[in-house]
């Protein structure tokens, strides 16, 4: 029997680990946010407080809403302690399957029995994730997409042997942190990540054949096919390190060239230009910041 989710953990205080835990907490859930050290989970509630202040200016929220949202959330750096009582906990560590799997192997080892384990990855299979646990039924895929706390989408990824409660309790809890979601089924990058880093791919093959600028790509496709973004900055977004890490899995997974990584977007990550995170990608960042 599945219960309601009251109580959530986030295992990885990064990029997306953050955000989850910060949409938790706005939607009354109790949060804790684990990672390896204090200063990682610090730098991780540091960056909750930075968004919400950021949606008081806005007049998003009241400034008690934001008091009451960080009062939901504790830190921790004991990763079993911490997902004992949780109803759901959700892994948000970089996209390395090995790393994945073990994470997982530690939840549910430590997790409640009737608690759902979460993976918060764009690409890798939750059919074999669940399988590294004793508890593949109540394993499933929650791809939250960056920013967490303003975009709206959430795909949910049912696995070979996930349970329908666990499917049925995962799709409410997104309705009641205010997304969206969609369910898919596992497939080597489910349908976000296989079709928007295959756009990616292409337009990072056109940068490199002197096609036209990146900013000039990313433009075409924002006012020719009406894209919020362009898949040049969205890379910055995303990370290209990440997107480097997904193709190679892709390409591998689906035998497909299509999804080959590009040679430019090797020697960049190898560059440490990785996007947003390190100022530099096709973008200038800290351009941007200084504007």
């Amino acid at each position: 029997m599945t219960r309601t989710i009251a109580t959530v953990a986030v295992v990885g205080a990064g990029t997306m680990g953050h955000g989850i835990a910060q949409v938790a907490a706005a939607a009354h859930c109790a949060v804790t946010l684990i990672d390896t050290s204090d200063e990682l989970v610090e730098r991780g509630l540091e960056r909750i407080r930075a968004n919400l202040d950021g949606a008081v200016q806005r007049g998003k929220i009241a400034s008690g809403e934001r008091e009451d949202t960080l009062g939901r959330i504790r830190t921790s750096t004991a990763i079993g302690a911490a997902a004992h009582n949780a109803d759901l906990i959700v892994e948000a560590v970089p996209e390395k399957m090995d790393l994945k799997a073990e994470i997982l192997r530690a939840l549910d080892a430590a997790a409640a029995d009737d608690a759902i384990l979460a993976s918060n990855t764009s690409s890798l299979s939750i059919t074999t994730l669940q399988r590294e646990t004793g508890r593949p039924g109540r394993v499933i895929g929650l791809h939250f997409f960056n920013p967490v706390h303003i975009n709206s989408l959430v795909e949910v990824v049912r696995g070979r042997d996930t349970a329908e409660a666990v499917v049925e309790a995962s799709l409410a809890f997104v309705r009641r942190i205010g997304k969206e979601p969609v369910l898919v089924h596992d497939a080597p990058g489910f349908a976000t990540s296989r079709l928007g880093v295959l756009l990616g791919l292409e337009a990072i093959r056109m940068v490199e054949q002197g096609v036209a600028s990146a900013a000039d790509i990313d433009r075409a496709m924002e006012l020719g096919y009406r894209h919020p973004m362009g898949p040049l900055r969205l890379t910055d977004l995303v990370g290209l390190d990440v997107r480097l890490d997904i193709a190679q899995y892709l390409h591998e997974a689906l035998g497909s060239e299509a999804f080959r990584p590009p040679a430019l977007l090797e020697r960049m990550v190898a560059a440490g230009r990785l996007g947003k995170k390190s100022g530099q990608g096709f973008y200038d960042w800290g351009e941007e910041k200084r504007s």
